[in-house]
């Protein structure tokens, strides 16, 4: 199993830090479309040491998900990264099919241990509706399998593997949208619509812990299929949770982390959501693809680069203790 870690600010200084701290895989955010700009992420990178192996987030997707007039063109943009990314030795690209782009909390300053800083979920709170007409579920199963019948042959050519993140809050509608991934029967259709290797999941722990699953039967459920990791736990569950500490959480982690090795998983795990802890600087702010790479990106909750120090301790601990 490879540690891998999402660093922002993407600073020189953050990612000595990562590699000081030993880890191996560097997840990279979407830097737009050409190869050149990929490329230049990537040998950032191998400057200190690690490689730049996943790539998530900020990809247009939009008119995918809800089968908008951009929709082949953002599939053929898709194709396309697939070659870049292989040519820059890329392997996991990382993507989730929420109608409303990303993952919501309705807290940042849940309290934690010593006061530190969470991100929490109550589905009793007011959240707004998401732009756009209400899609239904069976509208997007229909988007889903149509991006996958183009997409996975193009990824599987270019030794790409995808891994699908569920939605988060995991809820059957969310915002006046409806949503489909929020079970471990959803994965498995998904999984079935184009059977291939390629086409596979990120198992976010937090997002199946919130919907109560138990987390190392769910990764031997899933196991062959599982492509990338996020190793992260909450406390409660839908719905109602706070995010935790990698110790202070509902889970069994060292169980969890002796069953990934139990399925014999090889590939990139990051710590996700993590605490603020004391000095940090949070600012909830809309970040994009021609933002998050600058020196002077706003860190958004949960991507402070102090819990992530701490987390890739207690990943590294639980890992060599299941050896």
């Amino acid at each position: 199993m490879r540690i891998a870690l999402v660093v922002t600010r993407m600073t020189n200084e953050n990612l000595r830090l990562a590699a000081q701290i030993g880890v191996t895989d560097i997840v990279g955010r979407y830097p737009g479309p050409t190869k050149e700009a990929l490329t230049g992420l990537c040998e950032r990178v191998d400057e200190h040491g690690m490689r730049m192996s996943v790539l998530e987030g900020f990809i247009p997707h939009g008119d995918v998900v809800r089968g908008g007039p951009k929709r082949d063109w953002q599939i053929e943009n898709y194709q396309q990264l697939f070659e870049n990314m292989a040519a820059c030795g890329m392997e996991i690209c990382c993507y989730n099919f929420m109608p409303t782009s990303d993952w919501a909390r309705t807290a940042i300053d849940a309290p934690g241990r010593g006061g530190a800083m969470t991100t929490a979920f109550d589905a009793a709170v007011p959240f707004g509706e998401a732009e756009g007409p209400h899609i239904e579920a069976g509208q997007l199963w229909e988007n889903l399998h149509y991006f996958l019948e183009q997409v996975v042959p193009v990824a599987a050519a270019n030794g790409i593997k995808l891994a699908m993140h569920p939605d988060d809050p995991p809820m059957p509608n969310f915002r006046g949208h409806a949503q489909i991934m929020d079970s471990i029967e959803a994965f498995e259709r998904m999984i079935g619509l184009v059977d291939d290797p390629a086409n596979g999941i990120c198992f976010c722990q937090g997002c199946f812990a919130e919907i109560g699953e138990d987390i190392p039967a769910a990764i031997r459920r899933l196991g062959n299929r599982i492509n990338y990791a996020h190793f992260r736990d909450v406390c409660g569950c839908m719905p109602e949770f706070r995010e935790t500490f990698h110790d202070t959480g509902k889970t069994d982690m060292a169980e969890a982390m002796r069953t990934y090795r139990e399925i014999g998983f090889e590939g990139p795990m990051r710590p996700d959501h993590v605490p603020t802890m004391a000095g940090e600087a949070i600012a909830y702010a809309d970040i994009t693809a021609d933002t998050f790479n600058g020196p002077d990106t706003p860190v958004q909750p949960g991507y402070t680069m102090l819990g992530r120090l701490f987390a890739v301790g207690y990943m590294r601990g639980l890992i060599d203790a299941t050896k």
